[in-house]
């Protein structure tokens, strides 16, 4: 255990939270070990999660330590955020009350860069105590919450420690940053502060491209390390679905919203007997009331909603079903993009179907693994003939992928990847 290096990381999201903000660095944490470092957590103690998933605690790698302190949450101002989901993802509400956008405003305005900022001051103190106690090679921070890259910019300011800001998300580019009602003050200091983590870094993780290319600007020491899936042996193969069923997994808010696809759908219904009766539009996940709205045009026993489900039975759902949906926020950022669910998409080796920017990250990704195709966002006629290949296989019985290339993004590859750069770092 001496030889090993080991590396502080500092995350709100912490089982036993669910939803996709918690699996990155929980599933690093499960396989560091395998390349010689040993992780500790800190964590908040009583967190304001939107999402529970209990069964996460069972990943959880045994002896880890583990740190926790208290933080003070103004859950009055985030429940403007209807679902108080993660700041990369959140209902940002867009027909809000005059009192909704007076606390928009003042979430906006005077908590920056996040609702999370009162945990900084505490956790500097309590961390800077730590670590001169204990011996840590590297401190690893994960947002958003950005408030996080701010307890390691305290900390490098203040013991010059190694450190490695990791963006599960953008900052500034972030889908609903364009929405926020920021005055250019608040906007400014966004930037300087965004800029400052970025140059102060030892080193810098982004999940895509097109986020390494906008980070570039400010420094050069970028990595990209994708997310990914798991080894999931509790879910054995499973039947797929009698229906023509169309599933999408994740939170489905207005700007995610595609609309082109159901539009589609429902024209195919209107000329298709047979598929009218066949289709089944599956969602799991919240869901914004414009979306539910807009699929009111379908029969109520074509529409099928799951408000949410635990790890192990969404992957169930991700590999009985007959078509898996990825839609891509219609967004000024939408080419840097990559949603969680991709990964694990690859994993339930269904053919995916994408809305979203046909020369964005995700785009690639889904032409380098041969896993699916999108669409554009207009792309009306080539997605109507794409469906009813689709469907026709299904009727055929040939409805299958034949994907490639996926182990690279298998958790522990990507934790080697990891490694790599702590081990560059670190000497």
């Amino acid at each position: 255990m001496s030889s090993k290096k080991k590396a502080l990381i500092i995350t709100y999201y912490w089982p036993p939270a669910g939803g996709s903000g918690v699996q990155r660095w929980l599933k690093f944490a499960k396989y560091l070990r395998d390349f010689d470092i040993e992780p500790v957590i800190y964590t908040v103690e009583n967190p304001s999660y939107p999402i529970l998933d209990d069964s996460l605690e069972n990943e959880i790698p045994k002896e880890l330590e583990i740190l926790k302190q208290p933080i003070f949450e103004p859950n009055s101002i985030l429940s403007v955020f209807s679902g108080k989901k993660k700041e990369s993802a959140g209902f940002l509400n867009p027909n809000p009350t005059f009192i909704g956008k007076t606390l928009q405003y003042i979430r906006a305005n005077y908590f920056i860069p996040d609702a999370r900022k009162f945990w900084i001051k505490p956790s500097v103190k309590f961390l800077s105590t730590y670590l001169k106690d204990h011996h840590i090679d590297v401190v690893i921070t994960t947002g958003p919450p950005h408030s996080m890259h701010l307890i390691g910019l305290e900390l490098k300011k203040e013991l010059n420690i190694q450190w490695i800001s990791d963006f599960r998300d953008p900052w500034t580019e972030i889908d609903y940053f364009h929405q926020l009602p920021l005055t250019q003050k608040s906007i400014h200091k966004h930037r300087l502060l965004e800029e400052e983590v970025l140059k102060k870094s030892d080193a810098v993780l982004v999940v895509g491209n097109t986020m390494k290319e906008n980070f570039l600007h400010h420094t050069d020491k970028i990595e990209v390390i994708t997310n990914g899936f798991d080894t999931n042996e509790k879910v054995s193969s499973q039947d797929l679905d009698r229906k023509f069923s169309i599933t999408h997994v994740g939170l489905m808010n207005s700007d995610r919203n595609p609309k082109i696809l159901w539009q589609v759908l429902k024209e195919i219904c209107d000329t298709h007997s047979d598929f009218k009766k066949d289709l089944i539009i599956r969602l799991i996940g919240k869901v914004d009331s414009g979306v539910a709205d807009d699929l009111k045009i379908f029969d109520a026993s074509t529409i099928e909603m799951i408000s949410y489900l635990n790890h192990q039975e969404v992957s169930k759902h991700q590999s009985s079903t007959q078509v898996l949906l990825l839609s891509i926020n219609n967004v000024p950022s939408a080419k840097a993009i990559i949603t969680g669910k991709i990964f694990e998409y690859l994993q339930a080796k269904r053919p995916i179907l994408a809305i979203g920017p046909e020369d964005g990250d995700a785009a690639l990704i889904l032409k380098n693994t041969n896993a699916g195709n999108i669409f554009g966002f207009n792309t009306k006629e080539a997605l109507k003939n794409h469906v009813l290949e689709l469907y026709q296989q299904y009727k055929n019985k040939t409805l299958a992928i034949q994907s490639k290339n996926i182990q690279q993004y298998h958790r522990k590859e990507l934790t080697s990847q990891l490694a790599k750069v702590i081990n560059k770092i670190v000497s």
